[in-house]
């Protein structure tokens, strides 16, 4: 099943990421790399289309404090469920998006509304290249995307938009897929997620009648120049993309052929 034949109702954004052209001209595989968000609020009429997507291993990217206040992942079959926590509790963002999402307490906002939304959004992305956790982590997670054993691969956090963004850049990055074609995938979580965002948005102008929604908002959008702060912390700190993959993240020339010989056609 490619991502234009099915659609999960709880995860709006999940899509297969089969069909982007990579390395000489061969496509990745559909069916085989899966990104979502969190999967607490899959529906009973989800579960059989996530059945027929058969998941091998489901890699959670959420740290243990946002996982114990949310609904668990609803699984079908018994995927291998990996954890590999890309979170800084400095980082207010993390606490604030999952607060958002759950209808929680907002009492990060005030930390974030003084550093301004998106300049918050942009230190994370900074962050997710040279973070210790970060780049141990999404490594892994590259590294066992390129492992038959795990595929199909379902990977989340909690919106499916900022860590799932960025791991799927790395592995675009690594199949070769150029920089435009990534870019539109990571763009096209605004368009899936517009009436969830609307939603959210309401209920917490209802909850909180005095928030400044447009300082809300750029949490919940994924936005050009977050992307930007992240490539720019890449050509900084290691010059590159092949040295970010290879001395940041651990993604050695061998892992980046197992890869393309596994999730490419």
């Amino acid at each position: 099943m490619s991502g234009r034949d099915w659609e999960l109702v709880g995860a709006p954004n999940a899509r297969d990421l089969g069909g982007l052209v990579g390395a000489d001209g061969r496509r990745v595989r559909p069916g085989v790399l899966i990104r979502t968000p969190a999967l607490g609020r899959l529906t009973d009429e989800d579960l059989p289309v996530l059945a027929k997507l058969g998941p091998s291993c489901v890699v959670d990217l959420r740290d243990h404090s946002e996982t114990a206040v949310a609904p668990p992942d609803r699984l079908a079959g018994q995927p291998r469920v990996v954890h590999l926590p890309v979170h800084d509790a400095e980082h207010p963002v993390f606490t604030y998006v999952s607060a958002v999402l759950l209808g929680h307490d907002l009492g990060a906002y005030e930390a974030l509304a003084e550093q301004g939304t998106p300049a918050a959004m942009a230190a994370i992305y900074r962050w997710f290249v040279s973070g210790e956790s970060a780049r141990a982590n999404f490594g892994a997670a590259v590294r066992l995307a390129a492992q038959a054993e795990n595929l199909p691969l379902v990977y989340h956090c909690s919106a499916g938009k900022d860590r799932t963004g960025w791991l799927t850049v790395l592995l675009l990055s690594a199949l070769g897929v150029d920089e435009a074609t990534i870019r539109a995938d990571y763009l096209a979580n605004n368009r899936l997620t517009e009436s969830l965002r609307e939603v959210l948005l309401e209920a917490m102008r209802r909850r909180m009648p005095g928030l400044d929604v447009e300082a809300v908002r750029p949490v919940l959008e994924v936005r050009e120049e977050y992307l930007d702060a992240a490539y720019a912390e890449v050509r900084r700190v290691h010059g590159s993309f092949g040295a970010y993959l290879r001395d940041g993240l651990g993604v050695t020339d061998d892992v980046v052929v197992a890869l393309r010989a596994q999730l490419l056609d």
